[in-house]
């Protein structure tokens, strides 16, 4: 089922998730709700707090584009990216690297507002899956890049709140004029 997705500014959107402690047939639903949800949207990473839930859990899916990662480690071994794509993560905890890039991001909770975002080139992120288990998976590229994202909105970080000050000053109007007819799709549906 699709969810409908949050926008900003809803409160839930800068929640400080709860972890998952217990993975019920209603968490595994509704992680493939998320993931539908994402596909339907056109988007790469999806989490909780974007559907209204705040608890610890998010799903990526970057195997549209096989190329956007130089290497995948899971459990230090070797691994290819699409067939472990989607991924649905619990309770992360991410490593950053030294290096970092910046490139463009969006995100499903801000439609059609994109900004230029300085994070880490490699991650390396500990999670629980639905089937209990402890994974450890170390990557680049686009998929180091959303793993962050989806991460930071399980803290309740946006990533308007990474923009650099003057890419904020000149996002502000934007943002404004955005949450505007934002408001408006929202009263015709």
């Amino acid at each position: 089922m699709v969810l409908p997705i949050v926008r900003y500014p809803d409160p839930v959107l800068r929640a400080k998730c709860r972890p998952v402690t217990q993975v019920t047939d209603e968490i595994r639903q509704f992680a493939a709700d998320m993931i539908e949800t994402m596909h339907a949207a056109n988007g790469v990473g999806l989490a909780a707090p974007q559907v209204a839930r705040d608890i610890q859990l998010a799903v990526i899916d970057v195997s549209h584009n096989p190329k956007c990662i130089t290497y995948l480690r899971i459990n230090g071994q070797s691994a290819e990216m699409p067939v472990h794509m989607p991924v649905i993560f619990l309770n992360p905890v991410l490593e950053l690297g030294k290096d970092k890039d910046v490139d463009e991001e969006g995100c499903l909770s801000f439609p059609r507002l994109r900004g230029d975002i300085r994070r880490s080139e490699d991650v390396k992120v500990t999670f629980q899956t639905l089937e209990g288990e402890t994974q450890t998976w170390e990557t680049d590229g686009l998929l180091a890049r959303a793993f962050q994202h989806e991460i930071d909105h399980l803290n309740g970080i946006l990533f308007i709140d990474r923009l650099s000050a003057a890419a904020k000053v000149g996002l502000k109007r934007k943002l404004g004029r955005l949450m505007e007819e934002w408001t408006e799709d929202d009263v015709g549906e």
